[in-house]
C-alpha cells in the first residue's frame, strides 16, 4: 500500500488491487473507492452510505438500525429496526411490510389495501367502497347501503339498502328474490 499526507491534512492510501482509502483531516469521515466502482462513506455522525456500482444502488445504515436502500428507478425502501419494512415504488404507491406479517398499501389515488397474516384481504377504494377478500368468500360494499358477496363455491349474495335479497346459485339462476 502507499500512504500520502496532502497538505490539507487528508490521508489517501492505496492499495495493490486499486482500491483507494481516504480519511478526513479531522478523521470524522472515511472514504473507500473499491476497484469495481463501489464507494463506502463514514459520515461524521456515523451514517454509513454504501454505493453499489454495478447494480446503481446506494444502501445507507444509520446507527440507530434504520437502514435505507435507494434503485436507480426512483424506489426507496426503509428497513426499520422493529423489522417493519416500508417501499415507495416509482409510481409513488407506498407498502408497508410489518413483522406480524400484517400488510398495508396505499395507492396514489387513495385506495388502501391491507392484507392480514392469514391472506384476508380489505380493499377500501378512493370511492368509498370496500371489499373484503377471504378463503370463503369476496364481498364488496357500495355508498348505498348494498352488499354483494361471492362464496368460493359461486353462491352469489346481494343485499340491497332498501332490505331486497337477491341469491344466485353456482351456474347464476336466481333462486330468492325477497323484496
Amino acid at each position: 500500500k502507499v500512504e500520502e499526507v496532502l497538505i490539507d491534512g487528508r490521508r489517501i492510501i492505496t492499495f495493490h488491487n486499486g482500491t483507494k482509502k481516504e480519511i478526513s483531516a479531522d478523521k470524522r469521515m472515511t472514504t473507500i473507492s473499491f476497484f469495481n466502482g463501489d464507494v463506502k462513506k463514514i459520515m461524521p455522525d456515523q451514517r454509513v452510505i454504501y454505493y453499489y456500482a454495478d447494480a446503481q444502488t446506494t444502501h445507507t445504515a444509520y446507527p440507530d438500525g434504520l437502514e435505507v436502500l435507494q434503485f436507480p428507478n426512483k424506489q426507496i425502501e426503509k428497513h426499520y429496526p422493529d423489522g417493519t419494512q416500508e417501499i415507495v415504488f416509482p409510481d409513488h404507491t407506498v407498502k408497508f411490510l410489518y413483522s406480524d406479517g400484517f400488510k398495508e398499501t396505499f395507492f396514489p389515488d387513495g385506495t388502501i389495501v391491507k392484507v392480514e397474516k392469514n391472506g384476508d384481504k380489505i380493499v377500501v377504494f378512493s370511492n368509498g367502497q370496500k371489499e373484503v377478500h377471504t378463503a370463503q368468500f369476496k364481498r364488496r360494499e357500495y355508498l348505498d347501503g348494498t352488499i354483494k358477496t361471492v362464496y368460493c363455491h359461486g353462491r352469489q349474495e346481494t343485499k340491497y339498502s332498501t332490505g331486497r335479497v337477491r341469491i344466485k346459485d353456482e351456474e347464476g339462476n336466481i333462486f330468492l328474490d325477497k323484496k
